[in-house]
């Protein structure tokens, strides 16, 4: 036994290893630590698999081999070696585009006399290699043969074959959990009943084991809060990054796979986080943090608790502060349709799919708005989503048609039709909506907040009326003043839908909804009081306490003072009147959000800013104006001008 430099005195400290356990439980140990493995998975190894893979790349039938780590290419290589000529194969293999996810991964082909053609640094995840794919390295009309260790990068996967590659899989091992699960259960047990003080994974397939563990026991929701009151850690960004995805907050990650490093911080960490927590009756929000280098010589559905959508970070992040009518130090900035056609990474990865096979697509969503949000550096990213796929559960044929845009088939006209809608009991059926959500949180920072939405009651029952778009909204209005019993019980409906729609998307990880009323500027301020008021004021009364909702309705500021009393912490504005104005109407206790008009952006960029800075000047420096557009950027908008109307806002410091 040999002492470590640092101390994990008094730490109880659970891990989850197989083929590591010696090595970490002597690393804890060394350290004074109380170490407490349970195996949670066991390794199938796949021969075949291997040997198919190798004949592939020695027939030409592989364009691009992507490597994981250094460790599956020595795996490959020996598997490969006791049925083809070893050599024959690495020649082969010298002659495909490799790409390697870690550098030692890179470092491993070298020993056998291959150069990697590119390697990701630091960090090295899915995103980094779908950059290296987008700085020069295209797989359109490729086969791309990617080797997985563990579990599956379904991220990854999307993104390569949006890009117009064909993904082929191999997988030398997967892992699954082990014949007799009283080892893991036991301590699953005792992490429940707080008998851990620190819970160490180590790779995302094993964390996903345990969970699948826990889900067997029935204890999913017990471990989740559990969790909560110790420490988290997580060995890389890929475990961190499943942990996120299922509702798991990583309080310490490691680097580059340390453990060495990792197990350092957690005893640098590890107390004050564990003091602070037990201090609290409630677990305090969690800032997960990375674990420094050491030194040279050293598919289930997504589901996250509520304590997940707002850390510290979060909660003091520009946007929130703004909603919350609170100073910041500059204006905050997001654009509706921020991540549309008119940026050419959205356009490359919606060529490959329809747009309802796009807005179902929960790791193609997250892929475009995180990108997208990388891109333009604004302060908020609101989910890739769409207005109208909530009607298909509620049993609307809805479909996408190319350059009509959506169209509901079975529209409802008549009080009988109203017999065919059915009610959302729950949102199961848009459970990748919740998916989007939890994938987009986990892959932005924490100071920047994730957006869900819905539309409003009028401009779905617009849409579920109407059949589609509408110059005069005619059938939507017989049906109003026709039969106004018909019309309250349709908007009931779609109310308590929207209700439960925007709560399971804060579950999921959102820390502020906005309710898109995109058509209701139609109406006059007595119809709106009369067929809608009653509805969105329902609506913002039930969304979950705490969280701020952005009231946005366009086409007529004469309903400004009752979207105020419907409800919402921040009122949206469109372009059709002047943000100051606009906030004397809606009360200068509420926050507002706006204002310019989306037309200005095709205008040169001299105008662009100093349109943007007439608006902030309307502003006047007070607290709670979050700046956006009046409604969507339009496709042919040129991509600079929205980087210049980011920059000017940013630039622009208040009063």
């Amino acid at each position: 036994m040999q002492t470590r430099p640092y101390s994990l005195a008094g730490l109880r400290i659970a891990t989850w290893e197989n083929q590591r356990a010696e090595e970490i439980t002597q690393l804890i140990r060394d350290a004074a630590g109380d170490a407490q493995n349970s195996p949670a998975s066991c390794q199938v190894n796949k021969h075949a698999e291997a040997v198919d893979f190798a004949n592939r790349i020695l027939t030409g039938q592989i364009d691009v081999v992507i490597f994981i780590t250094a460790a599956s290419v020595r795996d490959l290589i020996a598997r490969v070696e006791r049925h083809i000529d070893r050599q024959r194969f690495l020649d082969s293999l010298s002659d495909v585009v490799t790409i390697c996810r870690r550098p030692a991964a890179a470092a491993a082909l070298a020993e056998l006399g291959i150069q990697c053609t590119r390697s990701t640094g630091t960090p090295h995840g899915w995103r980094e290699i779908l950059s290296l794919v987008d700085g020069g390295m295209p797989v359109a009309n490729q086969v791309v043969g990617m080797q997985e260790y563990g579990e599956a990068s379904t991220c990854l996967i999307a993104g390569l074959e949006a890009r117009g590659g064909t993904v082929q899989r191999l997988q030398l091992q997967s892992c699954e959990l082990p014949p007799d699960l009283s080892d893991v259960t036991k301590q699953l047990q005792a992490v429940i009943a707080g008998q851990r003080d620190v819970v160490l994974f180590t790779s995302a397939h094993q964390a996903q084991c345990v969970l699948l563990a826990a889900e067997r026991m029935h204890s999913k929701e017990a471990l989740t809060a559990s969790l909560a009151r110790g420490v988290v850690s997580s060995l890389n960004a890929e475990t961190t990054e499943l942990l996120n995805w299922r509702g798991i907050p990583v309080d310490v990650q490691g680097v580059d796979d340390q453990l060495e490093s990792l197990l350092a911080e957690i005893a640098n960490q590890a107390p004050a986080l564990l003091a602070s927590k037990r201090q609290s009756k409630q677990p305090p929000h969690r800032k997960s943090t990375q674990a420094k280098a050491a030194p040279a010589a050293s598919a289930t559905h997504v589901t996250l608790p509520p304590e997940n959508a707002m850390t510290t970070d979060l909660q003091n992040s520009l946007f929130m502060r703004a909603a919350r009518c609170e100073p910041t130090e500059r204006t905050p900035i997001w654009i509706m349709r921020q991540a549309g056609r008119y940026l050419p990474e959205y356009r490359a990865i919606r060529s490959k799919v329809t747009f309802l096979e796009l807005c179902k697509n929960p790791q193609l969503c997250a892929e475009v708005m995180i990108t997208t949000v990388n891109r333009l550096q604004v302060d908020a990213a609101i989910i890739f989503a769409d207005l109208l796929p909530i009607l298909e559960p509620m049993g609307f044929n809805l479909e996408f048609a190319q350059g009509e845009g959506p169209v509901i088939h079975n529209p409802v006209r008549t009080a009988a039709d109203l017999a065919r809608v059915r009610e959302l009991e729950d949102v199961s059926a848009l459970h990748f909506v919740m998916e989007t959500v939890a994938l987009t949180r986990a892959g932005l920072p924490p100071s920047i907040p994730v957006l869900g939405f819905a539309g409003a009651p009028f401009t779905l029952a617009s849409y579920a009326i109407e059949g589609g778009s509408s110059r005069n909204y005619a059938h939507t209005k017989e049906l109003m003043y026709r039969d106004q019993g018909a019309w309250d019980a349709l908007m009931s409906l779609l109310s308590r839908a929207v209700v439960r729609y925007l709560n399971a998307q804060i579950d999921a990880g959102a820390q502020c909804v906005q309710i898109f009323d995109s058509w209701v500027g139609c109406l006059g301020t007595a119809d709106y009081r009369r067929y809608v008021l009653p509805h969105m004021h329902a609506i913002l009364a039930a969304i979950q306490p705490g969280v701020p909702v952005i009231n946005f309705a366009t086409g007529n500021p004469a309903l400004l003072p009752l979207l105020r009393e419907a409800g919402g912490s921040v009122i949206g504005i469109d372009w059709r009147i002047d943000l100051d104005a606009a906030w004397d109407i809606v009360g200068h206790d509420k926050a507002v959000q706006g204002n310019m008009d989306p037309l200005v952006l095709l205008a040169d960029e001299a105008t662009v800013r100093q349109r943007a800075t007439e608006v902030l000047k309307q502003a006047a420096g007070r607290p709670g104006h979050i700046f956006n557009l009046g409604h969507g950027v339009l496709p042919q908008t040129p991509v600079e001008n929205v980087l210049a109307l980011i920059d000017t806002v940013k630039s622009y410091r208040l009063l």
